[in-house]
């Protein structure tokens, strides 16, 4: 389509304006590696929240959660789950405050907490990078196939898709690299401000717009309903291409999939997040109790507006386009719902906002996940075995170079994908199949070692790439327990084969980051030395926390899609279900966290001036 000037001069100004940010606060950003890539452990939980949120609302997951809203309706609430959004649940309730205890810079370097630094702690170390440079440049093709699709539909000069998201990926690489985390921290809450309004101006819209007895027509029975039996039960008579997208997709046994997906989710979730933006986000927090807020911010900011955005586009695409979808036949694409609705229902001047939302959904992401590559080959590899005392200058041009590389290699991935499904599918049953076991262990039993994880790890990451090959007509879900299975097999081959690490690093694990699980010969150990010990005895209280926090994130999702849809009477009920959570959860998990964490010491400048460049790996 052709954008009017108001729209597109909006666009660009929000362009320009994002690559000037860079320059902006890169001295601050410049001082050292933990300012670089932490923000110095300065910034305030609430905006590390936001910018979590952002990074989380990416254009190609809104494409796609648009996609299964309109195909699956208000069970389509569930899919997320796949991968799984309730893992913010985990963090919030525990999983932060023990990661942030730790007090590390990077996943990779959490190996050496957990297992010390012997051959088993450096195999499982770098077998931690690899498995991070996998999923970032997964995550990278996976970005890059959403803008794409989506810039090809409003932006000027005819290129072709993939053209488009070599541009936008190649300006907001810039102003990653020169301003590192505060960089990305302070563009993605001004991002998320623009997001929101965006979003909900498209739901307004389209409750404007969008009478519930138009919807109907077009809907099939049940896409109202948000519970499910054995059977999904919807049958697409006005768009048939639809249901031959729901075979495919493997759903039509939909409470089969759903345990499935819960049994995977709950597991994922247990193993705590991946080596990427959000654990970057916990760990430069500036303490657990904050790490555990920062947490809760995602759930809070995030899942109402999106949802709002989600389902307002669906409804206006299902209520005037579905004739236009019906005619595409064979080339239905679901996933392009999202810019078609906007090219046709959004007013000028909205549209340019909702554009440079979108866009800005898309960097946040991307710088996000752009900004977790180079301080897993500059800090965990470079600095680590190769040259620990290597001029400034010299770590500030590798973080550049490992940057730039790694958004190349995600491009040239992004270019043989073929949808976004296709990615997400691998990424959440594929890769997190093979991170899962080994990850699980660590943080609960004290027996797994550095071997056990190295081997767990390097069998599950090959079978993630190996069994999809193997077995291409078995959906992705199902890949899942396969993967598991052989990383399993090899954590405890590797673990029962190799002993114990040494007392000293379980205890002092134990001791610094307090989980629960199976530590009890570590306990006892301690308790020796220090009688006033007291171990973690949360779980439970955990658990009933995850179950009501659950409850309360996924009432911010129906909640936006029942107003949207106007189904204000399941609304009521929603917000009334809501507000009891909330108040459980501030009795049962709020007034329970560790004590705030006093502000960090400046950093201090050792030259009498900020360092230039990305990184300072010197100190």
């Amino acid at each position: 389509m052709q954008l009017h000037w108001i729209d597109l001069s909006i666009i660009v100004l929000y362009l320009i304006a994002t690559i000037f940010v860079g320059f902006w606060v890169s001295k601050r950003a410049s001082k050292d590696m933990k300012s670089y890539f932490l923000g110095g452990n300065k910034l305030p939980w609430y905006m590390l929240g936001v910018s979590n949120a952002s990074g989380m609302f990416d254009i190609s997951g809104t494409m796609w959660l648009v996609y299964v809203t309109a195909t699956y309706g208000m069970k389509g609430t569930w899919l997320p789950w796949l991968w799984p959004v309730f893992n913010q649940i985990f963090l919030m309730v525990y999983m932060s405050i023990w990661l942030r205890r730790s007090n590390v810079m990077t996943g990779a370097e959490w190996i050496q907490t957990r297992f010390g630094k012997g051959p088993g702690a450096t195999a499982s170390h770098i077998i931690v990078v690899v498995f991070a440079l996998v999923s970032v440049i997964g995550f990278l093709a996976y970005a890059s196939k959403g803008i794409g699709k989506f810039a090809g539909e409003f932006l000027p000069g005819h290129l072709s898709d993939d053209t488009y998201a070599w541009i936008l990926m190649g300006i907001t690489t810039f102003y990653v690299v020169k301003g590192g985390m505060f960089s990305v921290v302070f563009t993605e809450v001004v991002q998320f401000c623009i997001l929101t309004v965006a979003s909900i101006a498209i739901g307004i819209i389209a409750m404007v717009k969008v009478a519930p007895d138009m919807l109907d027509k077009v809907i099939p029975s049940g896409w109202h309903d948000l519970f499910f039996g054995w059977n999904l039960g919807l049958d697409w008579t006005s768009i048939p291409e639809i249901n031959n997208k729901i075979a495919h997709d493997g759903y039509s046994l939909f409470g089969i999939f759903f345990i499935m997906m819960c049994f995977k989710g709950i597991l994922i979730s247990a193993a705590g997040p991946a080596p990427n933006y959000d654990m970057q986000r916990v760990l430069s927090t500036k303490g657990p109790r904050e790490a555990a807020l920062m947490s809760s911010t995602v759930n809070v900011v995030l899942f109402f507006p999106r949802y709002m955005m989600i389902m307002g586009l669906t409804v206006l695409a299902l209520a005037f386009y579905t004739p236009d979808l019906a005619a595409m036949g064979d080339q239905l694409d679901l996933e392009k719902i999202l810019p078609l609705a906007l090219a046709r229902f959004v007013p000028v001047g909205i549209l340019g906002l909702v554009i440079a939302g979108l866009l800005a959904a898309f960097m946040s992401n991307f710088a996000a996940t752009v900004n977790a590559a180079p301080a897993y080959l500059v800090n965990d590899i470079y600095k680590r075995y190769i040259n620990p005392n290597a001029p400034a200058k010299r770590y500030v041009w590798l973080s550049y170079l490992v940057s730039f590389a790694v958004v190349v290699v995600g491009l040239l991935f992004g270019l043989i994908t073929h949808s976004i499904d296709s990615i997400v599918q691998w990424i959440v049953s594929g890769l997190w199949g093979g991170y899962t076991a080994s990850n699980v262990l660590k943080w609960y039993w004290w027996r797994f070692n550095g071997w056990g994880y190295f081997w767990g790890m390097a069998t599950g990451l090959g079978s993630s790439l190996i069994v999809p090959l193997l077995f291409p007509q078995l959906h992705a879900i199902n890949t899942f327990p396969i993967i598991l299975g052989v990383s399993l097999v090899g954590c405890l081959i590797g673990t029962f084969l190799t002993p114990p690490e040494e007392e000293q690093v379980l205890k002092d694990f134990y001791r610094q980051v307090r989980p629960w699980g199976f530590w009890g010969p570590v306990y006892e150990k301690v308790v020796k030395e220090d009688p006033s010990f007291q171990r973690n005895k949360d779980f439970y209280r955990d658990m009933f926390n995850i179950v009501v926090g659950t409850i309360w994130q996924t009432c911010f999702i129906v909640l936006a899609m029942f107003l949207v849809t106007r189904h204000f009477r399941n609304a009521l009920i929603t917000l009334a279900v809501l507000v009891v959570t909330c108040f459980i959860l501030k009795k049962t998990w709020y007034d329970r966290l560790p004590a705030p964490t006093p502000d960090p010491d400046p950093v201090p400048d050792l030259q009498g001036q900020p360092e230039t460049g990305a990184a300072t790996a010197a100190r």
